[in-house]
């Protein structure tokens, strides 16, 4: 299944995409794509739904975000191999961890602002995780167990505020609108290996990455397995799993960076796209 949320910013409804990708009305049924909704119960009872008998939403609405409630929005560093070494950067030993604010969440078509004083903001398309079931300590035998789905994400950073300003990379990765998620929550049934996704992110047109999964150094299971031993993960959590080469920072013979009135268009194979416009 494809899940999804749509309509005007903080008014979202819970939607489904039917097999003609028209968007089908799910608030009579379920509050929102979120908690139990996303649990292998919830989901199960939407499986079972005809989508023909839910109502047809008209016309082209906002999507938002795909998943709703999270309270822990998780980001890999330097999880793909042939991204470290553009970067210059050791493979790491263990995943690297940092936590992206939830005011960074927003769908994934909506504009993204570039921070006043920003003058290296980067994009980055990674595979997103959520997470349907309380997750505390689990081993990488269950961890599949834990996930209700993957998405597309965008982990925009601004590398100065990164890298370069002290401290941890947090600050660098938390601005209004740095989080770009969905256009689905696409239920793990119906991605045969989430280690084998082509993704690509074009910036104007220009195809900067042209990557795929396969160049993760720690893949879905361990990530979740990992992150449950250091921070319990809740349904509707999200991981955001790194991002393969192709980044501004990365681009030789010098970085580029995106300014305002750029477009961003950004996907993963059987998860959908994005674009955003830069302001």
């Amino acid at each position: 299944m494809k899940l999804l949320r749509y309509g005007p910013a903080g008014q979202e409804k819970p939607g489904l995409l039917d097999a003609e990708g028209r968007i089908r009305d799910l608030s009579g049924v379920v509050p929102d794509i979120a908690g139990e909704t996303i649990s292998p119960e919830g989901l199960a009872k939407l499986k079972a739904l005809d989508p023909a008998s839910l109502p047809l939403v008209e016309g082209s609405p906002r999507y938002g975000a795909c998943v709703a409630g999270m309270k822990n929005f998780v980001c890999i560093g330097l999880n793909y191999a042939d991204h470290a070494a553009e970067t210059g950067a050791p493979i790491p030993k263990e995943p690297i961890i940092f936590l992206k604010s939830l005011g960074a969440v927003q769908g994934p078509n909506d504009d993204v602002i570039i921070p006043q004083g920003s003058v290296k903001t980067d994009w980055e398309v990674e595979l997103a995780v959520i997470i349907g079931s309380k997750a505390k300590n689990v081993s990488e035998a269950d961890a599949m167990d834990y996930v209700a789905g993957y998405a597309v994400s965008n982990d925009v950073s601004e590398r100065e505020w990164q890298i370069e300003r002290g401290g941890t990379w947090d600050k660098g990765k938390g601005a209004d609108t740095f989080g770009p998620i969905g256009p689905w929550l696409v239920t793990k049934d119906e991605i045969a290996d989430p280690q084998d996704l082509a993704m690509f992110c074009e910036v104007d047109g220009h195809r900067y990455q042209d990557g795929s999964t396969r160049t993760m150094i720690f893949g879905v299971k361990k990530l979740v397995s990992y992150v449950s031993h250091f921070i319990t993960l809740h349904p509707g959590d999200v991981i955001s799993t790194g991002t393969p080469p192709g980044v501004g920072m990365g681009q030789k013979p010098s970085p580029i960076y995106l300014k305002a009135g750029q477009t961003m268009r950004l996907g993963i194979a059987g998860l959908g796209e994005q674009t955003q416009k830069t302001v």
